[in-house]
């Protein structure tokens, strides 16, 4: 299986993550964890065995039920990023709203 970026950080750890939310809600197992977090239990598996990163949306999940930071959070994993890339494509305008856009031919389409 392939890795995602952040697995090779030597530092990256999310069983540590996991293990602490395990004890911190005193829950028995994963299965436990998953129910608790709203994920399918194959997704705890993924993130435990590296085959899948602990995601934004996880991440504000745990945040809402630990009440812990999300730099709390992203420091147990040993997620030391200070920034991140955004895709290219995010916070780029559409075509039809960028300045220049033709307007007269859409205005014309539309009387026909």
């Amino acid at each position: 299986m392939a890795h995602h970026a952040l697995a090779s950080q030597e530092s990256y750890n999310p069983n540590h993550l996991l293990d602490i939310l395990l004890g911190k809600m005193q829950l028995k197992n994963d299965a436990a964890l998953s129910r608790l977090l709203e994920v399918a239990p194959p997704v705890i598996s993924k993130i435990r065995h590296h085959r899948l990163p602990v995601g934004a949306s996880l991440l504000i999940r745990m945040h809402e039920v630990t009440g812990m930071s999300i730099r709390d959070l992203r420091d147990l994993m040993g997620d030391r990023r200070t920034k991140y890339r955004l895709s290219d494509a995010q916070g780029r305008p559409k075509p039809e709203d960028r300045p220049g856009a033709d307007k007269a031919t859409a205005g014309s389409a539309a009387h026909h």
